[in-house]
């Protein structure tokens, strides 16, 4: 009778979950929050993304069909992740290893790989948008088009070619959805360091902006774009380690930053996003941090510092960033093949 009883209280601790002890939660760092103390916090970590475990539902009784037969549950993680998107707590994440899109789908718990199957099948993807409908906008750099997706990850339509885009990196679309700006990043033996502007619906092609250079207005190595609720479009200018800001018909307006160690500089920018305040955020790869800038381009706060373990808000190689319309950050990085996510924090005297 002691096999049946000793199965029993095997059972009874699969059944239970990972509920940690008290004395295990008194143990638990605390959660990071931006800026640290003593300044008033405004951010708190949430949660990490690794591995599609991280979010699907895993039931008792699969707990207990895998114990009794000695399977292993298969795990999904990212490989080589680039860029991140959020949509109504769905995000996804672009990987150019493993030649998809990663959807953690949190509300439904749900799984799945986007661009995987033909037609639509992708090559390398980096940046991506989502527009205000859930239509997905990926940039493929060996495909040299960005792919459009619905949000469930069927296959829509195509837009711009390779006589056209030669090394598209990023996309970012207007407030009104309407018009899709492409960041072509080019390279040392070329020429084409570009924002190419299109119809997000028809796939017309409307302008070019910039040339390369170092003048106002130009680019060299152009990584990643985001636009403004009032149709500005900001461009990660990597060579020239700065912001250019450009009106919504593509006319320069101001730029921001400068190559140096200092706090408001940069050593090597490369992801961009910008909140529902129209704050910028710029992800630095060198300084291994978020910072923060208003819409006139002075420094407010930092999120994060370069780290040499996975731990929260601990990076070696961030790159793409997204906030969502909640407000939540979602912040990619290479080399701990991780998405952290931080959450807003409301003050009494602000709600």
């Amino acid at each position: 009778m002691r096999i049946p009883a000793l199965l029993a209280v095997l059972l009874g601790v699969l059944l239970s979950g990972c509920a940690g002890t008290p004395e295990q939660s008194l143990n638990t760092p605390p959660a990071p929050v931006y800026p640290p103390p003593p300044d008033k916090a405004r951010f708190i970590f949430e949660r990490t993304l690794l591995y599609s475990d991280d979010i699907e539902e895993y039931t008792r009784m699969q707990r207990f069909r895998q114990f009794a037969t000695g399977s292993s549950r298969k795990l999904h993680g990212m490989v080589k992740p680039f860029d991140v998107a959020s949509y109504q707590g769905r995000i996804y994440v672009s990987d150019s290893v493993q030649r998809s899109v990663l959807l953690y789908d949190i509300p439904g718990k749900h799984f799945t790989e986007i661009g995987t199957d033909k037609p639509g099948q992708l090559k390398k993807p980096l940046g991506i948008d989502i527009s205000s409908q859930g239509e997905l906008y990926i940039a493929d750099i060996t495909l040299q088009r960005v792919m459009v997706y619905d949000k469930d990850g069927r296959f829509l339509r195509a837009i711009g070619n390779k006589e056209r885009l030669h090394r598209p990196s990023d996309v970012a679309l207007s407030p009104d959805d309407k018009r899709l700006y492409v960041v072509d990043t080019g390279g040392i033996d070329t020429q084409a360091h570009h924002v190419h502007v299109y119809d997000s619906q028809s796939g017309e092609y409307l302008q070019r902006i910039g040339e390369r250079g170092t003048s106002d207005g130009e680019f060299n190595l152009p990584l990643q774009a985001a636009v403004s609720s009032n149709g500005n479009l900001h461009v990660v200018d990597g060579g020239n380690f700065r912001i250019q800001v450009f009106d919504a018909n593509g006319q320069f307006l101001h730029s921001f930053g400068s190559v140096g160690r200092l706090p408001g500089q940069f050593s090597r920018p490369k992801g961009i996003a910008i909140d529902p305040d129209d704050n910028i955020y710029v992800v630095d790869a060198a300084f291994g941090n978020i910072q923060i800038f208003n819409p006139q381009g002075q420094l407010l706060m930092v999120i994060g510092e370069r780290g040499h373990a996975g731990a929260p808000g601990k990076y070696m190689l961030p790159a793409g960033i997204d906030v969502g319309n909640d407000g939540r950050v979602h912040i990619v990085d290479q080399f701990f093949r991780k998405v952290d996510v931080y959450k807003p924090i409301k003050n009494r005297t602000e709600d």
